[in-house]
């Protein structure tokens, strides 16, 4: 199975209209928005999308809506002149029947990849034997190669270890990880572990912060929030960081880059999905304010996005020179 291409990948948050239509309780998905932002994410340098992942408030959406945004951007894309773009689709559910459920639809809709999010119902009571046992069962049915997804913030704290990805990163139909935490130890010690074949398993950050030092350690890339923004910059460090020898320019200007990105990641932590939703708006001009579907319906209070108003500043300068 095709192993995911190193670089930035984008996760980005589903597009809503501002009401819902009538006899709807909740917007609409726009998917024309939703497709235009991706066309242009792909015009960027950006590497690949994450639809429907936690961003993507996929656990807000029926399967019908996920495969037909889904399939809303492949047809986008294909049009744009990008067929067979990369695509990976979140799959956030516990049970191993609905897991494969929504790999079937995402198969179907035009996704490559399937996300596949540890199930953390419990936390720690899933042992790493059921983890392990879990993930090989959903991969050897799943009609998708998968990677692991191993957000501690929305399971319960539950962490992969290093011996499960290695035990897991041996399975034909794995082929990589995204670890959504702080622990850049894991990321290193599996991106450069010498019992994994690290030309079928891929790591990938779901932080920009260390996009920097995790590449220059072997990792695949980053699936990071802040490139739905600023998809020049996040890919222009992500090329200076990957590029092989490394010379003392270039570590300078991946030291000048990763500093403005770091400080503007402070914004994403800071401010989540409603965040992410202003900056693209404000920045970018997709999508709106207004509407979006409960819990996370409306906008950040009034200021907010202003306090950031320096840093984005000069990112919005660095986009106009890449």
């Amino acid at each position: 199975m095709a192993t995911p291409p190193d670089g930035v990948f984008v996760p980005v948050p589903t597009f809503f209209k501002t009401a819902p239509d009538a006899g709807q309780l909740q917007p609409a998905v726009d998917v024309a928005t939703q497709a235009a932002h991706s066309v242009h994410l792909a015009k960027s340098g950006i590497t690949g999308l994450v639809l429907l992942g936690s961003t993507g408030e996929a656990v807000h959406m029926s399967g019908e809506e996920r495969k037909s945004l889904i399939s809303g951007v492949r047809r986008g894309l294909d049009d744009a002149g990008f067929p067979d773009y990369p695509i990976m689709a979140g799959v956030l559910v516990n049970s191993v029947d609905e897991t494969l459920e929504w790999l079937h639809q995402s198969k179907d809709a035009g996704a490559q990849w399937g996300l596949v999010l540890a199930p953390g119902y419990f936390g720690a009571a899933a042992s790493q034997d059921n983890l392990v046992e879990w993930f090989t069962l959903v991969a050897d049915k799943s009609p998708l190669p998968i990677l692991i997804y191993n957000y501690p913030g929305v399971t319960n704290n539950l962490v992969v270890s290093i011996k499960t990805y290695e035990t897991l990163a041996a399975h034909p139909n794995i082929v990589g990880c995204k670890m959504s935490h702080g622990n850049v130890s894991h990321h290193v010690q599996v991106s450069l572990h010498p019992k994994i074949d690290h030309t079928k398993f891929r790591v990938y950050s779901g932080f920009g912060q260390q996009l920097g030092p995790i590449v220059l350690f072997n990792a695949g890339g980053v699936i990071d929030g802040l490139a739905a923004i600023f998809p020049k910059t996040i890919s222009r460090l992500f090329s200076l960081a990957s590029k092989r020898p490394v010379d003392e320019s270039t570590l300078e200007e991946v030291r000048r880059l990763q500093w403005k990105v770091s400080a503007c990641e402070e914004y994403i932590v800071s401010n989540g999905i409603l965040g992410i939703r202003e900056g693209i708006y404000k920045v970018l001009g997709f999508g709106h304010l207004e509407g979006g579907r409960l819990p996370l319906k409306g906008k950040m209070a009034a200021g907010v996005y202003e306090q950031w108003s320096d840093i984005f500043g000069q990112m919005t300068e660095e986009e106009k020179k890449l």
